[in-house]
């Protein structure tokens, strides 16, 4: 029993538990590391047989002999190549251990906590986690080794050369492991604001609709805006520390050449052959630079970077869905504007709730136009359907009227107001075909265009009326956390549709948002908005059900749009008697009308007498009689 007042001990970090790894693996570290000597004694050759071969052999008058040291210094060079042809089995045994570590860590995390990220630690990370690891390996060893035999082979020529480059050597080293903490701190700072950033995006982006309907764009550009400018500091603190680590590479491997180069005189003055001075030039030159410039930019950016990304995979535990809550910018925190709308009076008459006048919309400058001259005038609590074949335009008017496109020609006000402008979401709502809910509550999602929070009792009443309440109950409660992807197209319609109710916009736009439902719970939920107290209600009809229950239909047909009652536009429009035999039209392309002598293909079977063949606009249930078309030939080849 843990004393009271005990702290259960932390975790260890990546540090400490890589060289665990190392201590457990002590057999292939000593295998990596006799077999490095080999590359120790080639970096020694390096400098050591090229002064001796200047000095004894060349400058002495003796070719032989400095033919004899070259030919020993090419040796060196074919050995250290067997060598590290060994390194490399040695670095691999230590790095596949690694990653099946990883591996096994990663899919046990998935079977216990149902980790969404898995898949990407599996095929992303952990392979990120290896090849750094493996780099690391290889530079480090490098570095240490190469930078033993040079300084060996300086204290073998003369310890004077030695004084000359070690001092610079040692301040650049000091400089680059100062900064590789805080340079680390940095990066990951970078990969955090760099995540945030594209999490806020992720969210965002989906709900583009929504957020421009609601009108909401300025501050959710001013949410990202704060996520780029996060971003744009860690990438410039980043940068000015990867300034100090320039400083570091110059310092150890460059200013040791120059430093060379200036002290040669006396150098030559103090005893130091010229074969040693060149020998010298040659460390620094071939070996101790490129092994400083693979240390410096191999460990301080992969270095930062696998230490990261080993927290992730093995020892940071998941976010939650409580704890984390999203990004700092989510669905729900998108700020709505939803304050009914002011009563507007056009003399002592209040304003319609919308009216569209001379109402025109192309989309491109050279493309017909989808809308042409349109004019519409829906009174308070009025409830009117929108018929007509796909692509007619009906979504676009309902873009329109939600302010989502911008007309042009022509002008729209909505309880007598511009559609954009100040105050405009909370004057109308829109619900898409394809419903947007986010992850988090219920609560959250069902209150989401409400400024204040939503009494349980109203909530739960809406979702009673449209017809939600069998889901709230099924979740468990309006606190219930709900993850989009498990819902289908049907759940997460209603979700947005009690959404929209419990707004307090008096125009709701349904542009087919119930499309994904049966005609039962289509109904219950197009009669609850239709009998939403001080509502109006517009939706593009997905069936003839729609239609039939609404008190105007507008008919689109191009140049030839039609409103009115459901008995009468049977009888002036054509085009509406056939959508009306179609039942369901709103996903289905439209079938070619108006032949030139009025005469439809057949909507669909069970008319009375039909053989396949054609019927006028005449009484319902009236069959064209062989040779009584226009041009007296017969139907169907009859």
């Amino acid at each position: 029993m843990k004393p009271s007042g005990a702290r259960p001990s932390a975790k260890p970090g990546p540090y400490r538990r890589g060289v665990r790894f190392l201590r457990r693996r002590w057999p292939v570290v000593l295998r990596l590391v006799l077999w490095s000597v080999l590359e120790t004694g080639q970096t020694f050759l390096t400098g050591y047989a090229l002064a001796h071969a200047l000095d004894d052999g060349f400058l002495d008058g003796d070719e032989a002999v400095g033919l004899g040291w070259l030919g020993a210094a090419a040796l060196g060079v074919v050995i250290a190549a067997y060598g590290t042809g060994q390194v490399y089995r040695a670095v691999a045994d230590l790095v596949e251990p690694m990653r099946d570590s990883l591996v096994r860590q990663v899919v046990g995390r998935g079977l216990r906590e149902a980790d969404g990220a898995a898949v990407s630690r599996l095929t992303q990370q952990v392979e990120i986690a290896r090849d750094t690891f493996a780099g690391l390996v290889m530079v480090s060893r490098s570095f240490v080794f190469t930078a033993a035999g040079a300084l060996i082979g300086l204290f073998s020529l003369d310890p004077l050369l030695l004084l000359v480059v070690a001092p610079p050597l040692l301040a650049g080293i000091v400089l680059f492991v100062a900064t590789l903490r805080p340079l680390a701190r940095r990066q990951e700072e970078f990969l955090v604001a760099d995540e945030e950033l594209a999490g806020q995006l992720g969210v965002v982006c989906p709900g583009l609709r929504d957020v421009a309907a609601a009108g909401a764009e300025q501050g959710v550009a001013e949410d990202l805006d704060r996520g780029v400018a996060a971003e744009y500091a860690a990438a410039g603190a980043l940068a000015r520390w990867g300034i100090l680590r320039t400083v570091a590479l110059a310092t150890g491997g460059q200013l040791p050449l120059v430093l060379l180069l200036a002290t040669g005189p006396w150098l030559l003055d103090n005893g130091v052959t010229p074969g040693a001075l060149v020998g010298a030039l040659a460390y620094v030159t071939q070996a101790l630079l490129p092994a400083l410039h693979n240390l410096v930019h191999g460990l301080g950016t992969s270095g930062s970077r696998l230490a990261i990304v080993l927290r992730r995979l093995t020892w940071d535990p998941p976010e939650t869905a409580e704890g984390s809550g999203g990004s700092e910018i989510s669905a729900a925190s998108v700020a709505h504007e939803v304050s009914l709308a002011s009563e507007v009076s056009q003399g002592d008459a209040p304003a319609p709730a919308l009216r569209l006048t001379s109402l025109t919309f192309a989309y491109g400058p050279h493309a017909e136009p989808v809308l042409n001259d349109l004019d519409l005038t829906l009174a308070r609590g009025e409830h009117l359907a929108v018929v007509g074949p796909s692509g007619i335009g009906k979504s676009t008017m309902a873009g329109i009227v939600a302010g989502l496109l911008e007309p042009d020609e022509g002008d729209v006000r909505v309880y007598g107001l511009p559609v954009r402008g100040e105050g405009a979401v909370g004057r109308r709502v829109l619900i898409p075909q394809e419903a947007y809910v986010f992850t988090g509550t219920l609560r959250d999602n069902l209150s989401h265009l409400r400024e204040d929070p939503v009494p349980e009792r109203e909530m739960l009443a809406a979702a009673d009326v449209v017809g939600l309440a069998p889901l709230v109950e099924r979740l468990g409660g309006p606190d219930a956390e709900l993850a989009p992807d498990e819902l289908s197209a049907g759940e997460r319609q209603l979700i947005a549709l009690t959404r929209a109710y419990l707004s307090c916009a008096p125009l709701a736009i349904l542009d087919e948002a119930t499309c994904h439902l049966d005609p039962v719970a289509e109904s219950r939920a197009e009669r609850a908005f239709a009998a939403r107290p001080g509502g109006t209600l517009v939706v593009i009809a997905h069936r003839i059900s729609s239609a039939r229950r609404a008190d105007r239909i507008l008919v689109m047909d191009g140049a030839n749009a039609l409103c009115g009652r459901h008995d009468e536009l049977l009888e002036r429009s054509p085009l509406y008697r056939d959508l009306n035999g179609a039942g369901e039209w709103g996903s289905h392309p439209s079938l070619a009308l108006r032949d030139p002598y009025r005469v439809d293909p057949v909507p669909r079977p069970g008319l009375p007498g039909d053989r396949g063949h054609v019927v006028a606009h005449r009484a319902v249930g009236q069959m064209e009689a062989v040779r009584d078309l226009g041009d007296r030939r017969a139907a169907g080849g009859e």
